[in-house]
C-alpha cells in the first residue's frame, strides 16, 4: 500500500517536470477535482484556468481577502506574536527550525499563556540537529526544557531528526554543518483559530534585524489544517523529556514506542516509508478521498462570497511535493505578465531556474525581477569555517543565473537586498522568499497571486527538508494592493546587479569557494 502512494505522489512530480518543456503545457497527472471559481468584479479565465489545475494538485481552502493580514518586518512580528499568545486560550503550535538559546522573554509569554487558561495545550516543533547543537552548554533544547518542567501535563516539545544524517555520516561531519543533509524546515505559528505563514525562525535576529514575510490567516479552516501536518510531524519526532535537578532540568531525546514509524537513525529506509504514507493525504487535492480537507457544507454554501482560495503546499522527500508542481503550474501561465521571485539565499531547483527563464524568454518574455541578499546581508557573513565561504558561494550561483539568462535573451533583473552591512550598527539580514505573479485581471493594482512559506526553493529543499507554505490566488483589489505594497517595500531597499559587476575581482568567488561548494555536493549535503 505504502509502495503505491509513494509511486502516486512520484508520478505527479514527473508531471511537474514535463511542464518545463517549452511548450509550457499543463500536464498535471494526479486525482482529479472539480474546478475551483475565483468570484469577484475582476474574475477572469486566467484565475480560473490556474486554480483549475492546481485543484488536480493540492488542496484547497476558500476565504476571504479580509482574513489575510501581512506584517511588514521583525518588529512587528515578534510583537503581533507575543500578542497573540498571550490571548491564546486552547491552543499553541509552533513549527520552527530552532527557538534562539536566549529568547527567555517570548518562552515567558508561552508560559504566562499557560499560567492564565488552564485549558490551554502547547505544541512545539523544532529540528532535533539545530535544536541540540550546543549541547550540553544551553540550547533549544535546554530553554524549551524549562518550560516543560514547568507544565509537563500540558506541553509537548518534539524534534524532528533528518534520516539522511545517521551512522558514521552523522558522527563524523561537524555540527556546524551537518544540517546540510536535511531539517526540520516548516516555519508554522498557530494560536486558537489563527496561524502565521513565515520563513521567520524564532530568534532575535529575526524579531530585530532579519527580514523576512509574515501572513497571518484568521480562518480556522487554514488553522485547523496546518494544525493537523504540525501535529504528524511531531508523531515522527523525537520526544524532549525533562529530568528534574536543583538547579535546572536536564533533557534527553526519546522515541516513544508510540510513534508510526521506526526511529530514523536505526531504520532510515523504512522510517521514509512509514512517513510518506502518514503524510501523504496532506499532499492529495481537496476532492481526493485521501484528503483531510473535504469540503465542509459551511464552506460550500458561503463559497460565493469568496474572492481568495489557498492551497496548502507540503514537501517531504524524498517523494512528497506538491510546491513544485504548483510552481509549475503557476509560471507556465501563459497570462503572466510578470513576476517576482526573492529567496535569501539565491539557488533555485533547476526545474524552477528553468521555468524562469522559459516565461521571461522570447515569445512571451515575461518580466521577471529576482531579489536576494547582497553578501552583506547574508546572514553567514564573516562566519567561521567553511559557512563563511557561502556569501561567495551564492555570489557565484548569481552569476551563474544572470549568464544562463543572457544566453536565453530571458527578460530577467536580479537585484541584491542590503540595509547597511550584517554585524555593523544598523546592519539587517535578508531572509524572505517567496513570489508574487502579476496576471492581467490585476489591471495594474498588484499581484493576483502569491507563494509564501518556508522554502528556499532549492534542490535541497526539495530533496532533503521538510518544508510547508501556501500559494495564495485572488481577485480582490485590497489584498492585491497588500501584496504590491509588500512586494514594493522590499525592492526598495535592493539595487540591480549584473555580470559585469559579480565577475569583477572584488566579487568574484575564488577556487576554495567552487572546490567546497564540489565537495559539499559529493558528500551528500546541498546549499
Amino acid at each position: 500500500m505504502i509502495a503505491h502512494r509513494i509511486r502516486f505522489c512520484t508520478t505527479r512530480l514527473r508531471f511537474a517536470v514535463r511542464k518545463l518543456a517549452p511548450s509550457q503545457r499543463c500536464r498535471l497527472n494526479s486525482t482529479s477535482a472539480s474546478p475551483v471559481t475565483i468570484h469577484g468584479p475582476s474574475s477572469g479565465p486566467t484565475l480560473e484556468a490556474i486554480a483549475s489545475q492546481i485543484d488536480q494538485v493540492a488542496p484547497r481552502i476558500d476565504i476571504s481577502a479580509e482574513q489575510i493580514e501581512i506584517l511588514d518586518g521583525p518588529k512587528e512580528f515578534y510583537d503581533t506574536l507575543k500578542r497573540k499568545i498571550r490571548k491564546a486560550r486552547k491552543r499553541i503550535y509552533l513549527s520552527t527550525l530552532y527557538i534562539g538559546k536566549t529568547e527567555h522573554e517570548l518562552i515567558s509569554t508561552v508560559h504566562e499563556a499557560l499560567a492564565q487558561a488552564q485549558d490551554l495545550q502547547v505544541s512545539i516543533l523544532t529540528d532535533a540537529l539545530r535544536g541540540t547543537r550546543e549541547d550540553p552548554d544551553p540550547s533549544c533544547a535546554s530553554l524549551l526544557a524549562s518550560l516543560l518542567a514547568s507544565f509537563p501535563e500540558r506541553v509537548e516539545i518534539r524534534m524532528y531528526h533528518t534520516p539522511n544524517l545517521t551512522g558514521l555520516r552523522k558522527r563524523s561531519i561537524p555540527k556546524r554543518i551537518n544540517e546540510g543533509w536535511g531539517l526540520q524546515h516548516m516555519k508554522l505559528y498557530g494560536i486558537d483559530d489563527e496561524v502565521i505563514l513565515s520563513g521567520a525562525n524564532l530568534s532575535s535576529d529575526y524579531f530585530t534585524n532579519r527580514q523576512d514575510r509574515y501572513h497571518v490567516f484568521s480562518s480556522k479552516r487554514v488553522s485547523d489544517y496546518f494544525s493537523r501536518i504540525h501535529h504528524a510531524v511531531c508523531s515522527i519526532s523525537f520526544l524532549l523529556q525533562v529530568s528534574p535537578s536543583l538547579s535546572s532540568p536536564s533533557h534527553n531525546l526519546i522515541w516513544p514506542s508510540s510513534n508510526p514509524a521506526p526511529n530514523p537513525l536505526q531504520d532510515p529506509k523504512s522510517y521514509i516509508e512509514a512517513a510518506t504514507s502518514l503524510l501523504l493525504p496532506f499532499s492529495s487535492p481537496t476532492a481526493s478521498p485521501r484528503s483531510p480537507l473535504q469540503p465542509s457544507a459551511e464552506s460550500v454554501s458561503s463559497q460565493a462570497t469568496k474572492t481568495t482560495t489557498l492551497y496548502p503546499l507540503l514537501c517531504h522527500p524524498p517523494v512528497l511535493n506538491t510546491e513544485l508542481p504548483t510552481l509549475a503550474t503557476l509560471f507556465s501561465s501563459p497570462s503572466l505578465t510578470s513576476y517576482t521571485f526573492t529567496a535569501g539565499y539565491f539557488n533555485p531547483h533547476p526545474l524552477i531556474t528553468r521555468s524562469l527563464l522559459t516565461l521571461s524568454s522570447p515569445p512571451h518574455s515575461a518580466h521577471g525581477t529576482i531579489l536576494t541578499a547582497s553578501p552583506h546581508a547574508n546572514g553567514f557573513l564573516n562566519s567561521k569555517g567553511v559557512s563563511g565561504m557561502l556569501p561567495a558561494a551564492y555570489t557565484h550561483l548569481s552569476l551563474r543565473f544572470l549568464q544562463a539568462a543572457r544566453r536565453a535573451r530571458a527578460n530577467i533583473r536580479l537585484r541584491e537586498w542590503q540595509r547597511a552591512t550584517t554585524g555593523e550598527d544598523g546592519g539587517w539580514t535578508y531572509h524572505a522568499k517567496g513570489v508574487w505573479a502579476h496576471f492581467p485581471e490585476g489591471k495594474g493594482l498588484g499581484p493576483s497571486a502569491t507563494v509564501i512559506g518556508s522554502s528556499n526553493y532549492t534542490s535541497r529543499s526539495y530533496g532533503l527538508d521538510l518544508e510547508v507554505g501556501a500559494l495564495v490566488l485572488t481577485d480582490d483589489v485590497g489584498l492585491m494592493r497588500k501584496w504590491r505594497r509588500e512586494e514594493e517595500g522590499l525592492r526598495a531597499w535592493t539595487k540591480e546587479v549584473q555580470e559585469k559587476e559579480l565577475e569583477g575581482k572584488e566579487r568574484k568567488a575564488g577556487w576554495r569557494v567552487r572546490v567546497a561548494m564540489w565537495i559539499v555536493k559529493i558528500v551528500g549535503g546541498a546549499l
